[in-house]
């Protein structure tokens, strides 16, 4: 019994108002009321827009165990009869309600809280603000457990309870709007690696055509697609089309397709809730809900799964999309530009990409020249590189490049491209820091290495899978069918091996090594 309710109200206001952490302060408010009131859980929950849906704010249970069950985006629509009992409630001026046979409970909140089946349960109904209702939530095993004497205490400490109710949504509302800032955080620090990257060379010359394309389609949301050899700089045109854009405030976020597994590419793209499949322990955003407002870059997109294909052309066409596990449609203010160096239409042709989503993306596609084509970028792109890594590497003074190397650089093919170079200038760099760049693994001529033609013997051009296959035998070839390693194909072609391996199982390509010799030994 209590001899003073002075002391119980102080009690309860110290109780709850302990910690902004609604965890701990419903803990220490559970430790003390347990002592004048049954109980086996104790929680908060919250009737929300327009009184609509309930959810869960937070519960402990006897045992100890407290969780955050949800916030205003998991709420469990409520019927008429919860909403009818409480209307009643407020008309005759009272806060509490009890309900101590468990088959009187509204359907709504024993989907919201299954445990209450069997158990009686009082409630404090508290209020917030004009839209949104809170209510402390108390219940114990068996049947006819509360009292009006039970009621009573409840209504005694209801102020208190309603401001902590209020302190508690908006600490909730505070953290989620922290996660969702070191999320933005962490995308801008990811395009801040870049921006040293970001400066499109070559734009007055070999891209010029391509750099006028993109001042015209960059003020439009129009879907773009990039097409060009690997390494010859689509993410640089990507980006410069959202600098370019009226969305270049809001972020650009950057998925790489084939890097991301097939079984967590839904949770990458649209996210997932929490709870959603084994190990997802808190709601995630996923890529499009992070680049809202702003510019998503779908890198490699021929990679895509047929499922994945599927989601992404529901973005594209209906501009709405929901996280794994969820039922919320979340609209999708995304401008979407896929790269590939794929040949799309030949994928179309044989049902390995879908012929809606390629009509979707190829609304506006702009074909990227590879490096050899454009030998005249590659001084501008030279010096680009030599500068910017010199300061990477606090070089002392920017090293000088000879006439003839520089003739070499331009006479090769570079079948890696402008990637390829960059990494070829960053070796240099290691090797030669106090000298002129030497370059001695460069073929000095592109005359003097085996052409690629373009055309097949029937005359007609090669797909890029056709182009790339004949390039990656001839490698092989020159490697004596090794992959991996020093002097391997990978290192040559500039890409990891598994990669590569990869590669080859996609378009057909089989290692045909050389017999190994046998050394004769004297008898």
């Amino acid at each position: 019994m209590i001899s003073n309710k002075n002391d119980f109200f102080h009690e309860v206001t110290l109780r709850i108002s302990s910690s902004l952490d609604i965890q701990e302060a419903l803990q220490n408010l559970f430790d003390y009321l347990q002592n004048f009131i049954p109980m086996d859980t104790i929680g908060l929950q919250c009737l929300t827009a327009a009184r609509s849906g309930i959810y869960a704010v937070a519960e402990v249970a006897r045992d100890g165990a407290v969780s955050i069950l949800g916030d205003e985006y998991d709420m469990v629509p409520v019927d008429d009869d919860l909403l009818g009992v409480i209307n009643q409630t407020e008309l005759n001026n009272d806060r509490v309600i009890i309900h101590n046979r468990p088959a009187t409970l509204s359907q709504s909140v024993l989907r919201c809280f299954p445990h209450l089946a069997t158990r009686s349960v009082i409630t404090l109904l508290l209020k917030i603000k004009s839209d949104t209702m809170g209510g402390l939530l108390i219940s114990v095993e068996g049947n006819d457990r509360y009292s009006d004497h039970h009621a009573s205490l409840l209504e005694s400490v209801k102020e208190p309870l309603a401001l902590a109710m209020s302190n508690a949504l908006r600490y909730q509302e505070l953290v989620r709007l922290k996660n969702l800032l070191i999320e933005d955080n962490r995308e801008l620090a990811m395009d801040m690696e870049r921006v040293s990257g970001t400066q499109v060379v070559g734009a007055d010359f070999g891209l010029s055509q391509v750099m006028e394309m993109v001042r015209r389609v960059a003020p439009l949301s129009s879907p773009v697609l990039l097409l060009g050899e690997t390494g010859t700089g689509k993410e640089v045109v990507a980006n410069a089309i959202h600098m370019m854009s009226s969305r270049r405030e809001a972020p650009m976020v950057r998925v790489q397709c084939g890097a991301i597994p097939e079984s967590l590419l839904d949770s990458e793209l649209f996210g997932h809730e929490k709870g959603a499949f084994t190990g997802a322990i808190e709601k995630k955003r996923g890529r499009f809900e992070r680049a809202d407002g702003g510019t998503i870059f779908l890198d490699e997109i021929g990679e895509l799964t047929a499922e994945a294909q599927v989601k992404l052309l529901r973005v594209l066409q209906e501009k709405e999309f929901e996280r794994v596990g969820g039922t919320q449609t979340l609209p999708a203010d995304v401008r979407v530009i896929a790269a590939t160096h794929r040949d799309l239409a030949q994928m179309v042709r044989e049902g390995r990409f879908r012929e809606d989503l390629w009509y979707r993306l190829n609304v506006f596609p702009v074909q990227i020249p590879p490096l050899r084509l454009r030998r005249d970028d590659i001084p501008s792109l030279v010096q680009y590189f030599v500068e910017r890594k010199a300061r990477e590497m606090n070089l002392e003074k920017t090293p000088v490049i000879r006439a003839d190397m520089l003739e070499r650089l331009k006479a090769y093919d570079w079948p890696g491209n402008v990637r390829e170079l960059q990494n070829l200038i960053e070796r240099a760099l290691i090797l030669s820091r106090d000298g002129p760049l030497q370059f001695p693994e460069l073929a000095p001529s592109s005359s003097m290495r085996p052409r690629i033609s373009s055309r097949t013997v029937s005359g007609r051009p090669k797909t890029l899978d056709e182009a790339m296959a004949e390039y990656i035998k001839q490698t092989l070839n020159d490697t004596r069918g090794r992959i991996a390693g020093a002097g391997g194909a990978a290192e040559i072609l500039k890409i990891n091996s598994g990669t590569l391996r990869s590669r080859m199982r996609k378009l057909g390509i089989r290692v045909s090594r050389p017999a190994p010799q046998i050394e004769q030994k004297n008898r």
